[in-house]
């Protein structure tokens, strides 16, 4: 029988990049949050070089801002910047529905219908859980045409707005109108109504950066309590096999 080996571990750097990014985007690190290399560094029990490479890679995607004398920030919510991102956003999942439509067949888009097109009492009302959903949504009708290219672009555009659209999913009116939304953009799309679907599918988009365009800090504040009160009852991370406490805390 054939040795099985667990697969390598990442390297520190690439872990503590991703526990930054997981408290960015659950909102333990709010924007305007200052902090210094030596403090994440004790929060991960790891040494400040591979903390302070995953800075830097969240500082060039944009996530954060250092300055020689304060040291790191968390940057905060720049609306114009989302606005161009939602632009990106819209014009590539247009061109997945003109590739859609002219697909021989739409059986990648199944999976979608089977988590949208549901009567009402199989909905889900967890905020977190919707939210997820929604991107694997967008994703999913990107990913459908068959382009990894076009995927790939596509993936970091949703990255770079999540912060933002899991704010969305805290009224329970937005988890609504996205299943119905939703359901009426794959409808479209099943009946290769390519004209409809655009449609639809260019006023949900607007319909939820109209949404972002309220965020209020006292909602970022309430998410930010909600995520710490959600990582309490998990058992604490590790990174280097040391414990992660929750970077946001103070």
């Amino acid at each position: 029988m054939k040795e099985r080996h667990a697969p390598p571990a990442l390297p520190l750097a690439d872990r503590a990049y991703a526990a930054l990014k997981e408290d960015l985007f659950e909102f333990r690190l709010l924007p305007g949050a200052r902090f210094s290399e030596n403090e994440v560094a004790a929060r991960l029990g790891v040494s400040r070089t591979p903390v302070r490479e995953a800075l830097y890679r969240l500082e060039r995607e944009g996530y954060l801002t250092v300055q020689s004398k304060s040291g790191w920030s968390v940057r905060g919510l720049d609306f114009e910047r989302f606005d161009h991102l939602y632009e990106v956003r819209t014009l590539i999942e247009l061109a997945a529905l003109r590739r859609l439509a002219a697909a021989e067949t739409l059986e990648a888009v199944l999976p979608l219908k089977a988590v949208w097109i549901v009567p009402a009492s199989a909905r889900l009302d967890d905020a977190r859980e919707v939210a997820r959903l929604d991107e694997a949504f967008h994703l999913g009708l990107v990913g459908s045409t068959g382009n990894p290219e076009l995927l790939r672009i596509h993936l970091d555009v949703t990255e770079r707005i999540r912060v933002i659209r899991r704010l969305d999913f805290t009224k329970a009116d937005r988890i609504e109108s996205t299943y119905q939304e939703h359901g009426q953009i794959l409808r479209a799309v099943l009946s290769r109504k390519v004209e409809l679907a655009s449609t639809l599918l260019t006023a949900h988009i607007e319909r939820s950066q109209q949404e972002v365009r309220r965020i209020t800090l006292h909602m970022i504040h309430l998410a930010h309590n909600d995520g710490r009160k959600s990582a309490v009852p998990t058992a604490p991370k590790r990174v280097g096999g040391a414990r992660k406490a929750k970077i946001g805390d103070r």
